[in-house]
């Protein structure tokens, strides 16, 4: 019998969160490097398999570059006898005619790819074997590159009192001083989550979770927050080990045992809200450099 991927992948995330852990919350100094990529095009991995990396920290990789058995052999090292692979997923467009008006129409289909890290190969150059990684920032100043890229949004952004949070309504996000928190990680998790709830407006990219998800859409926003923000911290290298979304587990849980596609939905919206603040950043008049 055919396997169902999407089952595959939502058993492992749902397994996660019903032991309670957060597959997304990590403590990036003791748990090893975030963001995974391809060795070979240096490609960064996005949206769930972004997720199923850091469901994957137990196996202790120090660099988060992979390729296939092929490309291994391709660059003239090879996969050690006995290593086990991680498994990627990508969609695929596959073509089919419509039964009923005879016209060929285009569908997404998901595809699963097995690759090794460089750890588990031998042979490999050292462009391939070390090559550079996100750098880990933990420290109790603010991140100069990060506040330049929440500026060059454009979001109305305010530091002051109370509880972080994002207005719909007037439309701006606030966060309380960077002194008031523990960190400057914990600091910029809030104002990544914030962010990305402000990418959902109308007037951006339109995010409409209630059609799909009913009652539970705003327990799946959060989720999109949360997946959203722990993208950007991976990628500006912040410790995220702080969990500020666990009162939603059970929301979390009740969906993707109900549907087994929520969670890639989830991590493709958070993917395209980071991707859409990184547009909006890199094309402001000052804009941070790639």
């Amino acid at each position: 019998m055919k396997r169902d991927l999407y089952q595959t992948v939502t058993d492992r995330i749902v397994a996660q969160l019903e032991a309670g852990t957060l597959p997304w919350v990590k403590g990036w100094a003791t748990g090893g490097s975030m963001v995974p990529m391809n060795a070979v095009s240096e490609r960064p991995y996005s949206g769930i398999n972004v997720l199923l990396y850091w469901a994957s920290a137990e196996q202790g990789w120090a660099r988060p570059r992979f390729l296939t058995f092929k490309q291994a052999k391709d660059a003239g090292g090879h996969v050690r006898k006995g290593e086990h692979g991680m498994p990627l997923y990508f969609f695929k467009q596959l073509t089919v005619s419509d039964k009923a008006s005879g016209e060929d129409k285009t569908i997404p289909m998901l595809k699963e790819y097995t690759v090794f890290n460089v750890s588990q190969c031998e042979g490999l150059s050292d462009r391939l074997a070390n090559g550079e990684c996100a750098l880990i920032q933990n420290n109790q100043q603010r991140e100069g590159l990060a506040d330049q890229f929440i500026s060059a949004t454009g979001a109305d952004f305010r530091e002051g009192a109370g509880a972080p949070c994002y207005v719909p309504s007037k439309d701006f996000v606030t966060v309380p001083r960077f002194a008031e928190f523990h960190d400057c990680p914990e600091y910029y998790a809030a104002a990544f989550h914030e962010l990305v709830h402000w990418t959902g407006h109308k007037s951006r990219l339109d995010r409409d979770l209630k059609s799909r998800f009913d009652v539970d859409a705003y327990a799946m926003e959060e989720l999109v927050a949360e997946l959203g923000a722990a993208f950007l911290c991976a990628e500006f290298g912040f410790d995220n080990a702080h969990a500020n979304q666990a009162s939603y587990l059970d929301h979390w849980l009740k969906v993707l045992k109900a549907d087994n596609r929520a969670i890639f939905t989830a991590a493709s919206k958070a993917q395209k809200a980071a991707d859409y603040l990184r547009s909006l950043a890199l094309a402001a008049p000052l804009a941070i450099a790639a």
